[in-house]
C-alpha cells in the first residue's frame, strides 16, 4: 500500500531554501525530470544541465528561455520527457498489473505446492488462467458452474489499486495541511523532522488501510465466481470494515488493530528503503555524468536523456530492492489482510481451480512462525518469479523508449 515511485526528500529545495553552501539556490540552477509527471517532481540541488535545448549554454545573442536548437526542439524536448515518463508510469500501474495479481495469489495461497520462485513457471500459470475454461466448483454443498473471464482475470482489482493510491495521496496532504509533520524534507533536515515525517507516512498507511484491504481482496478474488465489482467498491468496503457492515465474514477475520502495526512497518520501511536507494542510484549517475563534461558536439537528445533518464532508473532501482527486501514481509502482510474475508482464489498450481483461504493466524508472530513450520523459509518468496517478470518488463520499457526517442530526436534534429 504504498506509491510504486518513492518519493523523495528533496520537495522543498525549490521554494528557494539554503542549499548546501548555505545561501539560497537559483531558480535556474534547478532540474525537474521529467516535467509534468506525477512522481517526478523532486528536484536536485547543484543541476545546471538546461531543461531543454542543445545542451550548450545559451550564447550571448540567444533569448533567454530558448536553446541553442530554437523552440521547435524545446517543444519535441519537452514532448520527450513527458513520453519517457509516460511510458514508465504505464509500466508501473498497468502493463506490470498481472505481474502484480499472481504475485499477491501466491502469497496468500498457502495450499500451493509450486511456489512460482522463477520467472518460467510464473508465465506457465499465466497462460493457465488466462484461457477461458469451464469451471465446476463445488462448496458448502452447492454446486455452480462459472466462465473465467479471459484476459480480464489478470488485470482486476486494476481500478481500485489507483484509488487505494488516490486516497493515500490524498490523506497525506490532509495531514500534513492540519499537523505540523512535514510532508517533504528541506536539505538542511533534523532528526526531529525526519521522525515526523516517517510519523507521517505511517499513519497515512494506517488510515488507507481498510481501503488497502478491500482492493487487496478484488486482486486476489478468483474471476470466476465474483460479481463484476463498481469501481467505488472498495471504498465501499473499506467504510464497511471500519464501522462493522457490509459483506459478512468469518469469526476469524482480524480486528483492524491487529493489523496497524504490521500495515504501518512495512509502509514506512518501503518509503525508507526506496528513498535511499533512489539517492544513492542518483547520486552515482549524476556523478558519472558530471565526469563527461558537454562540449560543442553535445546534441538535444544526449541532454535530454541526461536530465530525464537518471530519475527514471533511479525510481526503477528504488522501487525494486525495497519490493525484494520486504517481500517476506508482504507476504505476511496480505495473508493477514486476507484472513477470514471468505476469499477464493485461483489455483496457483493446476491454474483451472480455485481455492478458500481459511488460514487462522492469532497475529503476526504466528503467521511468520506458521508459514516458517509448515512452507519452509521458501514459504516467504512465494510468487517471486512475478517480480523478475514484472522489474524485467519495465526495465524492457524504459529500453524501448530510449531508443524510440533517441532515433526521433537525431532524426528531427
Amino acid at each position: 500500500m504504498h506509491p510504486r515511485r518513492p518519493d523523495g526528500f528533496d520537495g522543498l529545495g525549490y521554494r528557494g531554501e539554503p542549499g548546501p553552501g548555505g545561501r539560497a539556490s537559483e531558480p535556474g540552477h534547478w532540474v525537474s525530470s521529467p516535467p509534468d509527471i506525477p512522481g517526478s517532481r523532486n528536484l536536485h540541488w547543484g543541476e545546471k544541465t538546461p531543461p531543454y535545448g542543445a545542451g550548450t549554454p545559451l550564447g550571448l545573442n540567444e533569448e533567454p528561455g530558448l536553446g541553442a536548437a530554437g523552440p521547435g526542439a524545446e517543444q519535441l524536448n519537452r514532448f520527450a520527457g513527458f513520453g519517457i515518463g509516460l511510458a514508465s508510469l504505464f509500466t508501473e500501474n498497468v502493463l506490470a498489473h498481472p505481474c502484480i495479481v499472481l504475485r499477491r495469489q501466491c502469497q496468500v495461497n498457502y495450499h500451493a505446492r509450486n511456489y512460482h520462485l522463477t520467472p518460467f513457471t510464473i508465465v506457465n500459470i499465466m497462460y493457465s488462467i488466462n484461457k477461458t475454461q469451464l469451471i465446476l466448483f463445488i462448496g458448502n454443498s452447492v454446486k455452480f458452474m462459472a466462465e473465467a473471464k479471459g484476459p480480464r482475470a489478470l488485470w482486476k482489482g486494476m481500478g481500485s489499486t489507483f484509488i487505494v493510491q488516490g486516497i493515500t495521496l490524498g490523506t497525506e496532504g490532509i495531514v500534513s495541511e492540519f499537523t505540523p509533520l512535514p510532508r517533504e524534507l528541506s536539505h538542511k533536515w533534523n532528526l526531529k523532522q525526519i521522525g515526523g515525517h516517517l510519523l507521517l507516512k505511517g499513519l497515512t498507511h494506517v488510515i488507507a488501510m481498510p481501503f488497502y484491504s478491500a482492493s487487496l481482496i478484488e486482486t486476489v478474488q478468483s474471476e470466476i465466481i465474483r460479481d463484476n465489482p463498481g469501481i467505488l467498491d472498495c471504498v465501499k468496503e473499506g467504510i464497511g470494515r471500519v464501522v462493522g457492515l457490509g459483506v459478512p465474514h468469518s469469526k476469524r477475520l482480524l480486528p483492524l488493530m491487529v493489523l496497524i502495526f504490521p500495515t504501518a512497518v512495512h509502509g514506512v520501511l518501503h518509503y525508507v528503503i526506496s528513498s535511499i536507494v533512489q539517492k544513492l542510484v542518483l547520486f552515482v549517475l549524476k556523478r558519472d555524468n558530471s565526469h563527461n563534461l558537454p562540449t560543442e558536439s553535445s546534441t538535444s537528445v544526449q541532454s535530454m536523456l541526461d536530465a530525464y533518464f537518471p530519475e527514471l532508473i533511479a525510481s526503477f532501482a528504488a522501487s525494486l530492492c525495497a519490493d525484494v527486501m520486504l517481500y517476506p514481509l508482504e507476504t505476511v502482510l496480505h495473508r493477514l489482510h486476507i484472513q477470514g474475508t471468505r476469499t477464493i482464489i485461483d489455483n496457483t498450481d493446476l491454474g483451472y481451480e480455485v481455492l478458500p483461504i481459511n488460514t487462522q493466524y492469532e497475529g503476526m508472530r504466528d503467521c511468520i512462525n506458521t508459514i516458517k513450520r509448515e512452507e519452509g523459509m521458501l514459504g516467504f518468496y512465494k510468487g517471486f518469479g512475478a517480480v523478475i517478470v514484472q522489474y524485467t518488463l519495465h526495465v524492457a520499457v524504459l529500453q524501448l523508449t530510449k531508443i524510440i526517442y533517441s532515433t526521433l530526436l537525431q532524426n528531427v534534429s
